[in-house]
């Protein structure tokens, strides 16, 4: 009976630019078994990243918007590139990460190891090296029951209920017809930061507010920031544009729509709504006012999510007639590193050579305050017979 050789371990490292044609390998792999728009968007991103390499990695050695725009580890063994997973940060405190992807190679069964190992090892190699992050979001089709099954494993734990819709460019033309009844709506600046957060916490439930840990700085531009939105826009051929309705009895927004348009046409727009669970009737209202703003541009599809603790939106959409393209799951999990323990040793400092030096060169002369704490304190309950006699004492007894 002949043994198997031994297997070589798994090394994980940070990308090269000599991988991006496995990584693509990989996700044609995984797209051709489960359609994912998430993966269909890995192969724009990848020539993206191959054509300005150099750059994005020069400007990964210093904090700025760009640092983490493709932040990936590689699993290699025997040569051979195994497995890869990416991840960004989710919020600007860095406290909550997100796993973009990951991807196993589909070969490892032939080779007697399993792609749950793999995946694993990636996954704890992020937990273990990004010390910032103390919650981890991941995002996975409900189809893709091996990647779930991976998540779970891992300790990730249902957070919420993801659909994407899509609504056709027909009932775009026909919702950009009329007109939307927003007396209130204004441009998103960094002044009202503090409005959209206020929106964002009274939006969502309050475990999945606690997950994503968002603060006012969340809702602010910085100058780098938009430089980097920027750039990333050009490579996408994009562009963005927000707002929100002001209530003036409240003073606060119960409204806020975040459009990416795709000037080209390649690929559809998307939408981003937040509305304020009283004021459902919104809804109409801004898809109105997004459908005015796409009429001028390639006739495409407008995407769109929705989560299970928003019934007043899918139903909605549901009505309007839009299509279900995707459903998700938010799952999420959390890290908690351990502080390493370092033991204090006094003799390592050898204080008695050292407080040596310190020592008085001669006995100190006693003064007032050392001489008063050795006299004994006197007697309350009564005098002593030898004791010397006060002044006042003996004034009292000549009165006698």
């Amino acid at each position: 009976m002949t043994s198997s050789p031994p297997q070589t371990a798994v090394n994980i490292r940070p990308i090269h630019l000599r991988d991006l044609d496995d990584v693509v390998r990989l996700a044609d792999e995984e797209l051709a078994a489960i359609e994912s728009s998430n993966l269909a968007d890995l192969g724009a991103q990848l020539h993206q990243i191959r054509r300005w390499y150099g750059v994005l990695k020069c400007v990964s050695w210093f904090p700025n918007p760009l640092r983490n725009f493709f932040s990936a580890y590689i699993a290699e063994q025997d040569n051979r590139l195994r497995g890869m997973i990416q991840v960004s940060p989710f919020n600007r405190t860095r406290s909550t990460w997100c796993v973009d992807r990951v991807l196993v190679d589909s070969t490892l069964r032939a080779d007697q190891v399993l792609p749950s190992d793999v995946g694993s090892q990636l996954l704890r190699h992020c937990f273990q090296s990004i010390w910032e992050a103390r919650t981890w979001l991941v995002e996975a089709n409900v189809n893709d029951k091996a990647t779930l099954a991976l998540y779970r494993q891992n300790g990730f734990q249902t957070l919420a209920h993801m659909t994407y819709w899509a609504i056709a460019p027909e009932v775009l033309q026909i919702l950009a017809e009329r007109e939307p009844d927003l007396p209130n709506l204004l441009p998103v600046s960094n002044a009202d930061a503090c409005l959209l957060y206020q929106l964002d916490t009274q939006s969502m439930p309050s475990f999945v507010r606690q997950v994503y840990d968002r603060h006012m700085a969340d809702f602010k531009t910085s100058f780098l920031s938009a430089m980097g939105n920027s750039v990333n826009r050009w490579f996408r051929k994009s562009e963005m544009v927000s707002g929100y309705v002001f209530e003036p009895q409240r003073k606060a927004a119960i409204g806020y729509f975040q459009l990416q348009l795709c000037r080209d046409g390649s690929q559809p727009h998307k939408a981003q709504m937040t509305v304020h669970p009283a004021y459902t009737w919104l809804y109409p209202e801004l898809l109105a006012q997004m459908a005015r703003v796409t009429r001028d541009l390639p006739v495409q599809s407008l995407q769109l999510a929705s989560t299970d603790y928003q019934p007043e939106r899918e139903e909605f959409l549901e009505q309007l007639g839009a299509t279900r393209t995707e459903h998700t799951l938010m799952m999420s999990r959390s890290v908690w590193h351990k502080v390493r323990e370092s033991k204090f040793s006094l003799e390592a400092l050898q204080l008695a050579e050292m407080l040596q030096g310190l020592q008085p060169s001669r006995k100190p002369v006693p003064g007032r305050f050392s001489f008063a704490e050795h006299v004994s304190p006197p007697n309350l309950e009564g005098r002593d017979s030898n004791a010397t006699p006060r002044p006042s004492d003996a004034a009292e007894d000549k009165s006698r």
